[in-house]
């Protein structure tokens, strides 16, 4: 069942859900945090932090494709907590493979931005195959999970001398 919503605030809604998901708010953007990473540190892990900022981009590019493909596949797998949502290296096997992670990133992010964009999608509804949630949510989980991993990909990049204010 569809809700009974004035136009203008769905409208307005769904353009600040894509603003949050592409922009960040308060937040640095992912585009800012990942622009020219130097290779050689792409894979360092720094003194008292558990992951390297490839391990970052790889957990915000499955997570994200995660959270995507639960919001518009009926036959969602859910995937295995914790060791499917990292990799298994701190560093990326390739100069090429942290460009695909990059570019995947993107792709998928645009692809949850045209599906919360799209006044089709009634973003209120119950997900049928998940237990609660609905496109809103897991619009706003999307914002929410990639600001606070964006925000720990440039404390690596602080802690490894790569990032300028």
């Amino acid at each position: 069942m569809r809700h009974k919503t004035d136009k203008h605030t769905d409208a307005t809604l769904r353009r600040w859900l894509v603003w949050l998901m592409r922009e960040g708010g308060a937040h640095a953007s992912f585009d800012r945090a990942v622009a020219r990473m130097p290779v050689g540190l792409r894979g360092r892990v720094p003194a008292g932090l558990p992951y390297s900022a490839w391990m970052l981009l790889e957990h915000l590019r499955i997570c994200q494709w995660d959270i995507l493909d639960f919001s518009r596949n009926p036959k969602y797998r859910e995937m295995k907590w914790p060791d499917a949502y990292w990799p298994k290296s701190p560093a990326p096997p390739s100069a090429a493979a942290w460009t695909r992670s990059i570019a995947a990133f993107k792709r998928d992010r645009r692809a949850m931005e045209r599906l919360v964009a799209n006044a089709k999608t009634d973003l209120h509804t119950t997900i049928p195959w998940g237990q609660g949630q609905t496109i809103l949510r897991e619009a706003l989980l999307v914002a929410d999970h990639n600001a606070y991993h964006v925000g720990q990909l440039i404390v690596v990049r602080r802690l490894l001398g790569a990032w300028k204010d």
